[in-house]
């Protein structure tokens, strides 16, 4: 299904009857990141997935170089257009950190968050987003001077590949993710009292479990739980699971 938000043709989901779950997918991720564990929980749930714009999906591009606020804005804007008045956030990675940015502010205000994975935290990160901002700008640089513009992509993908990034693969947006790695959310989580769910998976390189634990640490009323053996994507390696706990946390 399509709609407008913000001057934006946008690609969403609306199936099932009962609580409503809006899940907000990751960097570049698509609302189809969640089909399996949306399959686990629409029995009983109503289940809303949309594609942020410029991911891939069906939603067109932002106009400018957004920030996790316009994220957050544009999910505001889009429950606007729905009617919807009640729903449970979801959110994975990137789409995490458009919750916590959003609840923080009260631009979003579910009754309970579940954050899968997410990001935000920078602070233990900042020489390494200081150097991929520092690279990004070296190699916009050198496309203008011969010979390095003939091996420029080699060496700047070898550098994203080393320090893990996804800067190459943003493509348009890699603006846009530059601005959303510089912006740490330690703080917003502070502000956030609604009770929470944090699930991760042990074995996650994109947003370490210490991430988990600290967000476990700064929002009050929260509860972390730990998949052994899992990486960044708990909701796909394990749906069942997490449908689980996502029904337990529901369940008053």
């Amino acid at each position: 299904m399509k709609l407008i938000v913000k001057g934006l043709a946008t690609e969403y989901s609306d199936e099932g009857e009962g609580p409503a779950l809006l899940f907000l997918p990751g960097w570049m991720n698509t609302l189809h990141t969640f089909d399996e564990l949306a399959s686990q929980l629409a029995s009983k749930n109503r289940i809303i997935r949309l594609d942020f714009p410029g991911f891939g999906g069906g939603t067109e591009s932002p106009p400018t170089d957004w920030h996790v606020g316009d994220y957050a804005s544009f999910v505001k804007d889009f429950i606007a257009k729905i009617g919807l008045t009640s729903y449970i956030l979801v959110g994975h990675s990137f789409g995490g950190r458009v919750a916590i940015k959003g609840v923080a502010q009260g631009v979003l205000r579910p009754p309970r968050l579940i954050l899968i994975a997410s990001a935000g935290i920078a602070r233990h990160r900042t020489f390494r987003n200081r150097l991929l901002t520092l690279i990004a700008k070296i190699g916009k640089a050198l496309m203008h001077i011969p010979p390095f513009f003939l091996w420029r992509k080699y060496m700047r993908k070898k550098l994203y590949e080393k320090l893990g990034s996804d800067y190459l693969a943003a493509g348009a947006l890699s603006q846009i993710y530059l601005n959303t790695i510089k912006e740490d959310l330690t703080e917003c989580a502070r502000k956030i009292s609604v009770p929470t769910l944090l699930v991760w998976g042990s074995e996650d390189n994109m947003t370490p479990l210490k991430d988990g634990k600290l967000f476990a640490e700064l929002i009050k009323d929260s509860k972390l739980e730990v998949l052994p053996g899992v990486g960044h994507s708990p909701h796909r390696d394990r749906p069942e699971e997490v449908a689980r706990l996502i029904r337990n946390f529901l369940t008053p």
